[in-house]
C-alpha cells in the first residue's frame, strides 16, 4: 500500500565501539537488531536521525557505565530508506496505538501478565528511559496493525524528549532527538564513517 511507504532517505547514526565500526565498514559484521525489553520503539537496529553528536554522547555514556560493551566510543553513519515506516510523528500511527491499547491490556490480562511500566534507569533519570511499556506495546501492536493493513513495517520513527530544559521555563529538552528503529535491514543502503 503506497500510502504507508515513505519515499524518503535519511542519515542515521549509531553509537558503538570503534572495533564494531571497523568490522561493519570492512564487511566482517553487520549491526544486529536489539531485543531489549526497554527498547522504546520495539525491536530493531537503533539510529539517531541526523544526530552524530547524540550518538557519540550515547556511546560515551555506555563506556562509563559498561566499559566492557564500549571500550572506545565511536559512531557509524548509515544511509536509511525509511520504506514502510511506522512514523510516530504522524497522527495516523499514534491514533492506532491509542485505539489498540485497551485490547493490549486485555490480552495481557488474559495471559495473566502485568502491563509493564516505563522505568528509571538510575536515580536521577527523570525521563524514564527504560521504556518497557512502550516496547511491549509496539512489539505487540505493530504485528496487529500489519495484519489489519496488509503491510510489513520496515522502520519505526519517533521523537524522544529527554534531558533537562534547554533553558529556564523551556519545554525543549537538552537531549531530545529523533530515533529510528530499523526492523528490516534491507532499508540500510550503506554505511560510512562520519567526519569528526
Amino acid at each position: 500500500m503506497a500510502h504507508w511507504e515513505y519515499q524518503r532517505t535519511v542519515i542515521g547514526y549509531h553509537g558503538c565501539d570503534k572495533k564494531l565500526v571497523e568490522d561493519i565498514l570492512s564487511g566482517r559484521m553487520k549491526l544486529e537488531a536489539s531485543h531489549n525489553d526497554y527498547d522504546w520503539l520495539g525491536r530493531g537496529i537503533y539510529f539517531w536521525e541526523h544526530g552524530p553528536d547524540r550518538a557519540f554522547h550515547w556511546a560515551n555514556e555506555i563506556n562509563k557505565r559498561h566499559p566492557e560493551r564500549v571500550r572506545h566510543p565511536a559512531v557509524i553513519g548509515a544511509v536509511i530508506q525509511l520504506g514502510t515506516c511506522f512514523d510516530l510523528l504522524d497522527v495516523r500511527f499514534t491514533n492506532y496505538l491509542g485505539r489498540l491499547y485497551p485490547k493490549f491490556r486485555t490480552v495481557l490480562k488474559k495471559q495473566g501478565l502485568r502491563i509493564p511500566r516505563n522505568e528509571r534507569s538510575h536515580s536521577k533519570d527523570l525521563d524514564l528511559v527504560k521504556r518497557k511499556r512502550d516496547c511491549a506495546m509496539l512489539n505487540w501492536a505493530i504485528p496487529e496493525i500489519e495484519k489489519e493493513m496488509g503491510v510489513n513495517f520496515q522502520t519505526v520513527r519517533c521523537v524522544f524528549q529527554e534531558g533537562k530544559a534547554a533553558f529556564t521555563g523551556s519545554a525543549v529538552k537538552s537531549k531530545s532527538h529523533v530515533q529510528i528503529a530499523v526492523r528490516d535491514d534491507s532499508c540500510i543502503l550503506g554505511y560510512f564513517l562520519p567526519k569528526t
